[in-house]
């Protein structure tokens, strides 16, 4: 159905109809403000003098922040929500929650406590779209091992969902997007896409079942440790999650906050099914365009067709993890890897600093 007839939006029903995506302009992660804009804002405040317990602050655009509680004990923060980015409730709920989830396990951490961020348009939806919503993401909470301890709800025009994680780490077991080496092994752990295949959705140029590979990558959670052993967990020097900034925005990030450069194989990419078909099309977003704006001054393409540069700016939601790894353990850690992420793939190297921070080739 289309958006909105209140008097239709009163059953139950309604939650197996409703379109979400066309209730908003733009979904999941494409909906971040875009990273040029979002430094050149933080750039002009005045951050409180931090702590010398924190580990992680805001000073290279990680993941989340790691504040040290004892010799033992660090505490891993992050908060993550956005729009609808798929049509059923319930599913927006799980890649909602496992893309926060994500940033705690991109800095090395384990889940504990959850809270949830809902904005949710009381006179415009159903209760039972809500119920869905928060039933979706309690099923990825439980499968975490986190546990659900309360939110904050609001009634707006628009819906939004996310969470609040508190997760824990031991301080010198921290991974952070400033410790890739030259040399290390380059490692993405789950395909790439989700940005063109989700506007596909919204266009309504495919369904749900059109990209179910896809949708199954969102709502998988990124924790790598529980098929990697210890001693391969210790050969990852850096890591982030790859998010709405796209591959290139994130690896960017990465780059320049270690202070390397960065060689990415596009023909070594994992590409989630029907991606390049819609980016062809040209089912694009707005963070298409704002991601290229973020590096296209530190990037080189290297026999590039069009369709493979706006491949690594889709913005990704709850997308997989970038490991830089060292390069001597890198085939084992991939291989442990794939057991659980059948699409993660050696897709690079770093090396010493270089006239641009990242080279696809």
């Amino acid at each position: 159905m289309r958006y909105f007839d209140c008097d239709k939006v009163k059953t139950m029903e309604t939650v197996k109809t409703i379109h979400l995506t066309q209730t908003v302009q733009k979904g999941g992660c494409a909906a971040k403000v875009a990273a040029v804009e979002l430094r050149k804002i933080l750039s002009q405040v005045r951050m409180p003098k931090a702590p010398p317990e924190l580990i992680v602050g805001t000073g290279t655009f990680d993941d989340a922040a790691i504040y040290r509680v004892n010799a033992d004990v660090a505490l891993v923060q992050t908060l993550d929500f956005f729009t609808p980015i798929v049509d059923s409730p319930r599913l927006f709920g799980k890649i909602a929650a496992a893309n926060a989830l994500s940033d705690v396990y991109a800095m090395g951490g384990k889940p504990a406590t959850a809270m949830a961020i809902f904005a949710f348009p009381l006179a415009l939806m159903e209760d039972a779209i809500a119920v869905e919503v928060l039933q979706g993401a309690a099923e990825v909470i439980e499968a975490s091992g986190a546990a659900l301890v309360g939110g904050h709800t609001i009634d707006d025009d628009t819906m939004k969902f996310g969470l609040s994680i508190t997760g824990f780490v031991h301080p010198e077991k921290v991974w952070t997007n400033a410790g890739a080496r030259p040399g290390d092994a380059l490692i993405l752990t789950k395909g790439l896409g989700t940005g063109t295949l989700t506007a596909a959705l919204k266009r309504e140029e495919a369904t749900e079942a059109d990209i179910d590979v896809g949708l199954q990558s969102m709502c998988q959670l990124n924790d790598i440790a529980g098929v990697v052993s210890d001693e391969l967990l210790s050969s990852i020097h850096a890591a982030t999650d790859v998010t709405g900034f796209g591959l290139a925005g994130h690896a960017f990030n990465l780059a320049r906050s270690s202070q390397v450069s960065l060689e990415i194989e596009f023909k070594a990419l994992p590409v989630l099914p029907r991606a390049l078909e819609f980016l062809e099309k040209e089912f694009l977003t707005k963070a298409h365009r704002t991601n290229a704006e973020y590096v296209k001054t530190h990037t080189r393409f290297t026999d590039a067709s069009k369709v493979m540069e706006q491949l690594v700016y889709d913005p990704q939601t709850s997308g997989g993890l970038l490991l830089s790894v060292d390069p001597s353990c890198a085939d084992e850690l991939l291989r442990a890897l794939k057991t659980r992420f059948p699409m993660a793939s050696r897709i690079g190297r770093a090396k010493s600093p270089d006239a641009r921070a990242l080279h696809f080739q």
